[in-house]
């Protein structure tokens, strides 16, 4: 079978303290510090078996996120940028879905022929995090000796690939999305964008608790997480959605999926407005009752935060940085506002609750999906990502 794999050079800095069990497995906690000179190559890999507890997929649709493409840029000294676990070489790709070929002897709750997307954070279930509920927090899922957890795409193959492997306790069925989309094709789209949008799903009701209906809601960066959390925040009934983006195609996105006010924090301050100043005359100086950052950009974002946060105000962060930003305590006292750090999306019915969303209507990701290439399209694909002109960006083996 064909599939994208990443390949990088383990060249640890000097300054980050790698352990014995990261030497041994490349099994990396900070990918920016160990990982350089990334390639992508397309090449032939054996078809992945079955084990008694897995289901082999014929891949559908599989979408490029932000993390894929941060494996491939660098920074000036030719580390990648993505700060996370990974472990190269891998065949990348962890947003998808497609359709069961073949399942394993003791598999009990899918079959041929169901149509499924799956979790990315391939958690154990077993340890203290996992028994208590924080299946994305897994102690094995972050621990680099063990090989069996981790993170599909990141570092166990992923989905940019003809056929992956997937234990079935990680599944989740789509076949619900036909009574919406009417497709196969159309519905495999949607099945593919479950994932992320469970990401977003899970930061703002999952982690910071949600919002009451008729609440200001301000989405930092319109990419694809940015994207559903103004879906999110439109079908569970926020009063009005800010979101702020410097892409002119994205902005236009932001508008599609429910955005009421969609600014450029660049042209804002070319004018002398800052962001907050903005957001404070939306909201008739009440300001957001929550802010969703999945931007990336905290030093940018957190001061602008930080100045239009509610009485009761929440900042639920997604987005991923590999630098510490000063925050001013005295706001979040006075203001009895909080931050809810973020990561993942298993657990707590987020997939169930998001892939309802989908078959009723009440949230269309399919909006966001730009452009299509396929499989053997894979690196012109790629050279369209670090544009950053899309929405979403999906590959159709």
């Amino acid at each position: 079978m064909r599939g994208a794999v990443v390949y990088a050079e383990f060249a640890p800095k000097p300054d980050y303290e790698i352990t014995e069990a990261e030497l041994k497995t490349h099994k990396v906690i900070e990918g920016a510090k160990v990982w350089k000179n990334p390639r992508l190559v397309l090449e032939e890999r054996p078809k992945p078996k079955v084990g008694p507890k897995d289901v082999l997929i014929r891949v559908k649709a599989c979408g490029i996120c932000g993390s894929d493409v941060h494996f491939l840029e660098t920074s000036e000294d030719g580390y990648i940028i993505y700060p996370g676990l990974t472990r190269f070489p891998v065949i990348i790709g962890h947003e998808f879905s497609g359709v069961v070929e073949e399942v394993g002897s003791q598999v009990k709750w899918v079959k041929p022929g169901d149509m499924v997307t799956s979790e990315e954070m391939l958690w154990c279930g077993e340890c203290t995090p996992c028994r208590m509920g924080y299946v994305n927090h897994c102690i094995l899922l972050n621990d680099p000796s063990d090989l069996v957890y981790g993170e599909i795409g990141f570092t166990r193959d992923g989905a940019m690939a003809d056929y992956i492997v997937v234990n079935e306790k990680y599944l989740w069925k789509i076949d619900a999305l036909l009574n919406v989309y009417k497709t196969e094709d159309k519905a495999f789209e949607a099945g593919s964008l479950v994932e992320p949008t469970c990401v977003a799903y899970h930061a703002i009701f999952t982690r910071a608790g949600g919002f009451k209906p008729g609440s200001y809601i301000v989405v930092w960066g319109a990419g694809p997480i940015g994207l559903a959390a103004i879906g999110l925040a439109k079908a569970a009934g926020a009063g009005k959605i800010i979101s702020f983006e410097i892409s002119p195609q994205r902005m236009e996105l932001a508008k599609n999926m429910g955005a009421d006010y969609v600014f450029n924090p660049v042209e804002l301050e070319k004018n002398g407005i800052q962001p907050y100043e903005k957001i404070l005359e939306v909201t008739g100086g009440d300001g957001a009752d929550m802010h969703v950052e999945a931007a990336g950009a905290p030093e940018k974002t957190l001061p602008q935060m930080q100045k239009s946060l509610a009485i009761g105000g929440k900042i639920a962060w997604i987005g991923r940085a590999p630098s510490e930003v000063p925050i001013y305590l005295e706001i979040f006292q006075v203001r009895r506002a909080q931050i809810f750090g973020s990561q993942g999306h298993s657990g707590w019915g987020n997939f169930r609750n998001v892939i309802r969303l989908m078959a009723a209507g009440r949230i269309d990701m399919t909006k966001i999906i730009t452009s299509r290439f396929s499989l053997d399209e894979v690196e012109k694909a790629f050279e369209r990502a670090h544009k950053r002109i899309d929405g979403k960006i999906t590959i159709k083996p």
